[in-house]
């Protein structure tokens, strides 16, 4: 059989399976390209039964792109709160202001258009174009090279930006006239749930009879893939900081820099452990030494605490960083008394580790590749406001701002959490708290 023929039962085949065994997902039950839009965004990096409930969530409280487009940043980082990469919410409302302010507020049709819109790369703007406007353009993305891998037996490394292109090529001969929207979405499909990364279910595949691939014997060894940097370790302590006197019942968080790693999100105080601590094999640090560093380093920015003792801990998986989290429960101190672990060996131990920590943010502004890489510190957006309209619209006692590093500090309850936007891992610890689970921590 020759190439042409291949491509054409590739084509017949995926179509007529897929229009049988299609699943049942939200954003394909209405031909809406801002459903289309976004659900691409969010399935980007994420499993489809993950996306499935943050969607439905986010299209009801912003049903159209000026509902996004208008709605205050942190609301919209609070409706993708655990889904992770955090950039793309910031993204997908940026691009919703691009579509009022040049577009009418309407999606516009032009590939160059779509492709110009912040946060929209070639599969994106290929899948928004075929699926909402069944527009003959390829959606080519880790799935779809996989599948075309195998079918046709390419052994180029699809990490190269050469093999993309190739891929988009012929994808984009596959696609039959007319029906770019379904074809697309059967391509997305076979390699979600037949043409899996590990174990494919070649005998249940619609294509097989013509893969070059499974008859060659190498479903398993394709497609060539070089390995990616392993993600960087880093040990980091965290306090859990409970407040006493007009602060009892609430803890201490702090709000992340303008731009960077978790954008504008809110967090638990935390800190780089010392070097020794923050290379390739380091294990936790010992808590004593652990101690003295987290309260030193809270009690530069302007906070007095003592450590009462190791809570729990916990991991953080970011695409080029892990955090080793250790997490200690602290108790508010008044800043007018003497406390012994907040002294010289507490200053001593922070300034230590104060050099690391520059460098390590040094470090991952200059990482090509990190999808929120720069870590750059300030208190004004663009347009000179606050970075938080939550924080700013707070009793003024309960917002703050650190002494070294500049960032917002305020003290929250367990009403307050419903308001702002967390990472999950801190989402996680700040509600173990107000739940009870650390309350036996050196009782």
């Amino acid at each position: 059989m020759g190439l042409l023929e291949q491509k054409r039962h590739f084509s017949v085949n995926l179509l007529d399976w897929y229009m049988v065994n299609r699943r049942d997902l939200p954003w394909r039950r209405h031909n809406n390209p801002y459903f289309t839009w976004v659900s691409e965004i969010m399935l980007q990096q994420t499993r489809v039964d993950t996306v499935i409930p943050y969607f439905n969530r986010f299209i009801g409280n912003f049903p159209t792109v000026q509902a996004l487009a208008e709605a205050p940043e942190e609301e919209v980082l609070k409706n993708w709160e655990g889904l992770g990469y955090y950039s793309r919410a910031r993204n997908l409302q940026a691009a919703a202001r691009q579509v009022m302010e040049l577009h009418g507020g309407e999606m516009p049709q032009d590939k160059q258009a779509v492709f110009a819109l912040k946060g929209v790369g070639p599969y994106t703007a290929g899948a928004i174009l075929s699926i909402a406007f069944n527009q003959p353009q390829p959606a080519v993305d880790g799935n779809v090279m996989r599948v075309l891998s195998r079918y046709f037996l390419i052994d180029e490394d699809i990490m190269k930006g050469s093999t993309r292109v190739l891929m988009e090529e012929l994808a984009g001969e596959l696609i039959p006239e007319g029906r770019a929207r379904d074809f697309n979405q059967a391509l997305m499909e076979l390699g979600a749930l037949v043409c899996t990364p590990k174990a494919p279910h070649c005998l249940t595949c619609p294509v097989m009879e013509q893969c070059s691939g499974r008859i060659a014997g190498r479903e398993l060894t394709l497609p060539v893939k070089t390995k990616a940097k392993p993600p960087r370790p880093e040990q980091r302590l965290v306090a859990i900081v409970e407040g006493r006197g007009a602060h009892r019942g609430r803890v201490l968080v702090r709000q992340r820099p303008a731009t960077g790693l978790l954008a504008r999100m809110w967090e638990l105080p935390h800190v780089l452990a010392a070097p020794a601590a923050a290379g390739k094999a380091a294990g936790p640090l010992a808590d004593e030494p652990a101690m003295a560093l987290l309260a030193g380093s809270l009690w530069a920015e302007g906070f007095a605490a003592r450590p009462e003792g190791l809570a729990t801990h916990a991991e953080h998986v970011f695409s080029h960083i892990v955090w080793s989290l250790q997490v200690y429960k602290c108790t508010e101190q008044d800043q007018s008394n003497e406390l012994p672990l907040i002294a010289a060996e507490a200053r001593a131990a922070y300034d230590a580790q104060a050099a690391a920590k520059e460098a390590t943010a040094l470090a991952q502004a200059s990482e090509p590749g990190n999808i929120d890489a720069a870590n750059i510190s300030g208190s004004l957006d663009e347009q000179g406001e606050p970075l938080s309209a939550f924080a700013a619209s707070s009793p003024a006692h309960d917002v703050m701002s650190g002494k070294g590093d500049g960032l917002t500090y305020r003290w929250i309850g367990p009403e307050d959490m419903d308001k702002m936007a967390f990472p999950n891992i801190f989402l996680k610890l700040i509600s173990s708290y107000f739940a009870g689970a650390y309350d036996d921590v050196n009782e």
